[in-house]
């Protein structure tokens, strides 16, 4: 497994990033600490969180994810050798949110604070604030990146137009630019990705790490009827998928998987990973067990008539 470059950055990550969306919701401290002992002894590196995981428990408040994760690389002595981002704009509650420079520059030390490090190697813009000039926002980033606390910056959540208008803002204004994209796609949700986000990555270089990257487990294979439903947390949401088109998508998964003998979850991370313009899928396990097709993933090298069968068949 090689080092792929993010973007334009100088971050170098193996191509898988860990998902910390689970931590705090449904792993506790100690499970989440093994799973990402299991995901860093398999020789990956970069991790994803933001400072809202995972507010929407009973009982949270926000922050459970970067503790958990500022306390793993405090016990592992391992911040050097981990690729970390968190994200800002999410509603923390009490009314902070948003993406004015007097929030970022306060939010990004709660941050911090919980992950037990100083410093940031990308921070990104969560959710956009349209109510706040690009401008702004930008500024405060180039303070935290004067600071020393982060080291890039990138955007999730935002329209073509403003992340645009960011880009063109950064380079008149001589500011930071997002030169990351993590957006939501996979094999079922194509179309918003490739027809309005996939010119804007192209034309300006970024690197894209991809969320929901197996749709909240449907591309995992294990839902499949209504009777699946109640497989996990995330179960109650899959009926959406049971169409036409999902249950496509799950047979041309179980072909490949097949012939590849290989996980469903592995083959749908391999079509991503080969996609052109992604860099790497983000992806979340909640035992050892799922984590063996997030390790599957790299290695399996798709070649062109599978690549081309997972495209017509999930075509949108």
């Amino acid at each position: 497994m090689e080092k792929v470059q993010l973007g334009q950055t100088d971050l170098q990550i193996y191509p898988v990033a860990f998902g910390g969306n689970v931590f705090g919701w449904t792993l506790d401290e100690k499970q989440s600490f093994e799973i990402l002992n299991g995901f860093t002894g398999a020789g990956f590196n970069f991790i994803d969180t933001a400072d809202v995981y995972s507010r929407w428990k009973p009982g949270n408040s926000g922050g459970e994810s970067e503790t958990i994760i500022g306390k793993w690389m405090k016990e592992k002595k391992n911040r050097q050798e981990i690729i970390l981002t968190t994200k800002v704009g999410s509603d923390m509650g009490d009314g902070k949110k948003g993406l004015k420079k007097q929030y970022i520059l306060k939010a990004v030390e709660d941050s911090l604070k919980r992950l037990q490090t100083d410093y940031l190697d990308l921070y990104q813009t969560h959710f956009d604030d349209e109510g706040t000039q690009v401008q702004e926002t930008l500024e405060a980033y180039d303070q935290l990146v004067k600071d020393g606390k982060i080291r890039w910056i990138g955007t999730s959540n935002m329209s073509p137009e403003r992340i645009r208008e960011s880009l063109e803002t950064s380079e008149k204004q001589n500011l930071p630019a997002y030169k990351t994209l993590q957006p939501h796609y996979n094999l079922y949700f194509r179309e918003n990705y490739e027809t309005n986000l996939e010119p804007l990555v192209k034309e300006f270089g970024l690197g894209v790490f991809t969320y929901y990257s197996l749709e909240s487990g449907f591309l995992t294979g294990k839902y499949r009827s209504k009777e699946d439903l109640d497989k996990s947390p995330r179960g109650g949401g899959m009926e959406k998928y049971f169409n036409d088109r999902g249950m496509k998508i799950l047979a041309a998964l179980d072909k490949i998987s097949k012939e590849y003998n290989a996980t469903p979850a592995a083959v749908s991370l391999a079509w991503l990973i080969q996609h052109a313009t992604v860099t790497a899928p983000i992806v979340s396990a909640t035992s050892l067990k799922q984590l063996d097709s997030i390790i599957q993933a790299p290695e399996l090298k798709l070649d062109s008539n599978a690549i081309e069968f997972l495209n017509a068949e999930s075509a949108w």
